[in-house]
């Protein structure tokens, strides 16, 4: 088994690969794919490639559907990298409130200076700033980051408001006493001193921050994006900040646009660029290729169903991938009853437009039955294992 890589992988997810594959940098042949951000949009796709999985949350840059349509499964790392986000949000939020870029460069400008501490008592007025002890921030977004963020700025001494009307009761369950989750974002808007952003880019989301929820917000508010550029609409931040409704705007996705805007922070994409980051994408997305390919087991899909299967007990096990289709989900049925006497244990799940069928079957399945399944129309992949 193949395994290409379209970006540095971190060597501690390498060398969990056993003797069973090879991991090559001949990545337009490879069964499996491991990326992190390199754009896949207009990646050749080759009829052996079984998964993708990016070492990261955000897949904006595999074309999902275009992946499902060939029964190629896409796997992502959501909490891998949570840690190393969460220490770069305090970051930023403290550069915001207080002016530490103006006050490095002013010490770098004047390193010359043989009286230089004489002189910084009568400079540093000018790079005062405020504490963030006491202040309100809105977390728009508590998974696995937003969650950790919420908790970090709890324990420094902040009121927390999380919007989330999606979340878990298990991801409830992690956040500090005394976090308020209001999911009325009008309500929180004019109270908020800092809001911080942790959702995915979809339709729903896209420019979810523009003049209308500008117009809510108090002036002098800090806004944190360190999930996608496109959720705040550019030119409407710009209004926001020309208005002063927002302060200081702080952002790991600084667009053209953003980047030659007053009262910026920005980063360079650096929220995961961590050691400890890069090396637990890799651990977890290694091992959900090999618990694919060996189980047929599903850990964190993106475009089909997430499935826990058991260690194989029998000769074979079946696994079909689908489109999402009850006329077809009988029709593999119908196959299927042919070996009814050797199937022993079988699971189906569905995802949005996909499916997955998994069958444990008690003898070595006859090619064709394959032939069969392949010539469905709606099947997306069939493999023994």
């Amino acid at each position: 088994m193949k395994v290409g890589y379209l970006n540095k992988i971190s060597p501690l997810g390498l060398t969990l690969f056993t003797n069973k594959y090879s991991v090559t940098d001949d990545f337009l042949n490879a069964d499996l794919l491991l990326v992190r951000s390199a754009n896949m949009h207009e990646h050749p796709i080759n009829d052996n490639l079984l998964a993708i999985a990016r070492a990261g949350a955000g897949v904006n840059n595999i074309p999902l559907d275009k992946m499902a349509e060939k029964g190629i499964v896409v796997f992502n790392t959501p909490g891998a990298n949570a840690n190393g986000v969460k220490e770069l949000v305090i970051a930023g939020m403290l550069m915001a409130a207080r002016d530490l870029i103006g006050g490095i460069d002013w010490v770098r400008n004047n390193k010359n200076d043989q009286d230089i501490l004489k002189t910084i008592e009568k400079a540093k007025a000018a790079f005062g700033g405020t504490e963030i002890m006491g202040k309100t921030i809105l977390v728009v977004g508590l998974g696995a980051i937003g969650g950790k963020v919420a908790n970090a700025c709890s324990d420094l001494g902040m009121k927390v408001i999380g919007f989330d009307p999606y979340i878990s009761e298990e991801a409830k369950s992690l956040l500090n006493d005394g976090i308020e989750i209001n999911n009325n974002l009008s309500e929180s808007y004019p109270i908020a001193d800092y809001i911080s952003l942790h959702l995915p880019l979809l339709d729903s989301t896209k420019h979810m921050i523009n003049a209308q929820a500008f117009q809510q917000m108090k002036k002098g508010t800090v806004l944190l994006n360190f999930s996608r550029d496109l959720l705040v609409k550019d030119e409407d931040l710009k209004d926001a900040l020309d208005q002063q409704i927002v302060k200081k705007y702080v952002t790991d996705f600084p667009d053209h646009f953003v980047a030659n805007l007053d009262n910026i922070i920005a980063f360079p994409h650096l929220g995961a660029s961590t050691e400890e980051s890069e090396d637990n994408c890799a651990i977890m997305a290694c091992k959900q290729l090999m618990a694919y390919v060996e189980k047929g087991e599903i850990i964190n899909s993106v475009n089909y169903p997430n499935i826990k299967l058991e260690n194989i007990t029998t000769k074979s096990r079946l696994i079909i991938l689908a489109q999402n289709d009850p006329s077809l989900a009988r029709e593999i049925e119908k196959i299927m009853m042919d070996l009814e006497e050797f199937i022993k244990g079988k699971v189906s799940k569905v995802k949005g437009n996909y499916g997955y069928f998994a069958y444990d079957i008690d003898i070595v399945i006859n090619p064709d039955t394959i032939e069969k399944l392949n010539a469905l129309t709606g099947v997306t992949k069939v493999r023994v294992i």
